[in-house]
């Protein structure tokens, strides 16, 4: 009888320790390079438990609510595909430009696809159909790098990341860029918050920073606070419910050390790491499948 009352007393209290807990995520990633490009989903244990061979490479894919992934994929033919977990393709655009790596699914059930050479957002609807496309600007003439990850914002605007020119641009449905920040080296992704910031992705300047919409810096993570993950280049970010920050450590040229990627805290505290080389090479993108935001 006291033990009943001794566990009411801490549950009263708050006491039992599940803050204490150790952070657990099932997650999707995507491997790229070293001639191992795939998707695969990892329990929360770190047991594989689903795979997919991409055509060619994939750098970005996005979980659906019923559990199927997109993904954009180069090579030739080159576009953007939904897989299920029995691996069948249940949609596919094939884009007519040379590359396409970034990608969105969009809560109207368009897909937004990120198209090199020319550099351009595509809306496509699920029949397959061009929508609307908005002209992107890029310096680079070769279309490889010149535009990864894409979002559309609630204002109709495109956020896009252009990796070769190491600039975030948000671009009005003319193709007008309406804001933009550079210098960040490789840059292959930013999220908009609410409190109307930006998230970006420091890539090569190994780092995950915050800024104001007038360019100020109000937060950022750097390698140097967290020696021990051997942060390289951050390729991807994810927001989680509890305002945590899943990012991805893409480990080129450092394979075999550090973590593949990690959460964070705002007040830089990392809470889970995910780090398996022997299973994995290096990873572009990894997604807590089971807190999306």
């Amino acid at each position: 009888m006291r033990s009943i009352f001794f566990v009411v007393a801490l549950l009263a209290c708050g006491t039992l320790f599940a803050e204490d807990a150790p952070v657990k995520h099932t997650i999707v990633v995507a491997e790229y390079g070293h001639d191992n490009n795939r998707l695969a989903e990892i329990d929360a244990e770190g047991k594989i438990t689903w795979q997919y061979k991409v055509p060619s490479l994939a750098v970005i894919f996005q979980v659906l609510p019923n559990g199927n992934v997109v993904f954009a994929y180069g090579g030739k033919p080159t576009g953007v595909m939904e897989v299920n977990h029995k691996g069948e393709i249940v949609w596919n655009y094939v884009s007519k430009c040379p590359q396409v790596l970034g990608c969105e699914r969009l809560e109207d059930g368009n897909t937004l696809v990120a198209e090199q050479g020319p550099c351009q957002a595509v809306e496509v609807d699920p029949k397959g159909n061009v929508v609307h496309t908005t002209k992107l600007q890029t310096a680079d003439p070769q279309f490889h790098r010149q535009v990864r990850n894409v979002h559309k914002l609630k204002n109709g605007n495109i956020l896009a990341a252009h990796e070769s020119d190491g600039a975030i641009r948000e671009y009005d449905p003319d193709g007008k860029v309406v804001w933009e920040y550079k210098g960040v080296e490789n840059t292959g992704g930013a999220l908009r918050l609410e409190n109307g910031n930006t998230l970006i992705a420091g890539a090569t300047t190994k780092r995950i920073f915050e800024v104001t919409p007038d360019g100020k810096t109000v937060w950022e993570f750097k390698a140097e606070d967290a020696p021990e993950l051997n942060i390289t280049w951050i390729s991807s970010l994810q927001l989680l419910k509890n305002g945590n920050i899943l990012a991805t450590n893409f480990v080129r040229g450092q394979e075999g050390k550090g973590v593949h990627a990690f959460e964070v805290t705002r007040d830089k505290k990392v809470v889970w790491k995910f780090a398996d080389h022997q299973q994995f090479k290096t990873l572009t993108e990894v997604r807590a499948i089971d807190d999306v935001k």
